[in-house]
């Protein structure tokens, strides 16, 4: 039986070192590789070519959602299974949007987590119920009420105190995109201005403080 090539990416070296030894109870699932960062992990993807990579969120250096998207759109045959302890509405949906095959939390019961790494391996989707849960609410919310990827980004930015000029040169935008985007977090959040649209993005669990 071939097993699937795994690479553990997590910044936390207790977390890689108790990953590897759960996964290694299973005969057809092997570590080839860890990574402390989602640049390491761009390096031994190319090097291994692993099947499946687990990947981290809120990493030194690159971060797993940029990490994940660059693997997706170069190495379409690598699937990357998100497991975090983070279950906002924005980590979900940046995540996914940059191609995550599925996410899990890190409280997940380990034969949950053995079989979402052969489904993902098969290039299934494997969703943690409460992950589930929350996309279907975006799902079903209005249109004009859900906040686009880009608009979350602003509006964390906002919350960290960063001026529209900050904004701009951060995400690589104009002032006068950065101004329109604003314009349409306060619509859809209906504030009237950044602080009352930080409040109800925490509200409403699109991003933290």
């Amino acid at each position: 039986m071939t097993s699937i090539q795994i690479l553990i990416v997590d910044d936390h070296p207790v977390v890689r070192a108790g990953l590897e030894g759960m996964l290694a109870t299973q005969p057809d699932l092997a570590v080839v590789a860890e990574a402390a960062n989602g640049a390491e992990a761009l390096e031994l993807v190319e090097l291994h070519r692993p099947h499946v990579v687990l990947m981290d969120l809120q990493m030194p250096v690159l971060d797993g959602v940029t990490a994940t998207a660059q693997i997706r759109a170069h190495f379409p045959r690598t699937y990357v299974l998100v497991l975090t302890t983070y279950d906002s509405d924005a980590n979900i949906l940046r995540a996914i949007e940059a191609g995550a095959t599925g996410y899990l939390l890190k409280d997940t019961p380990r034969e949950e987590l053995f079989r979402a790494i052969r489904a993902a391996a098969r290039g299934e989707s494997l969703l943690a119920p409460t992950v589930a849960a929350r996309l279907m609410g975006l799902m079903r919310a209005p249109a004009e009420a859900s906040l686009s990827a880009r608009e979350v980004e602003v509006l964390a930015l906002v919350a960290r105190g960063a001026s529209n000029k900050e904004i701009g040169r951060t995400l690589h935008i104009s002032e006068a995109t950065v101004k329109s985007h604003l314009l349409h977090i306060f619509g859809k959040l209906e504030v009237d201005d950044r602080t009352a649209a930080v409040a109800e993005g925490v509200r409403r669990g699109l991003i933290t403080l």
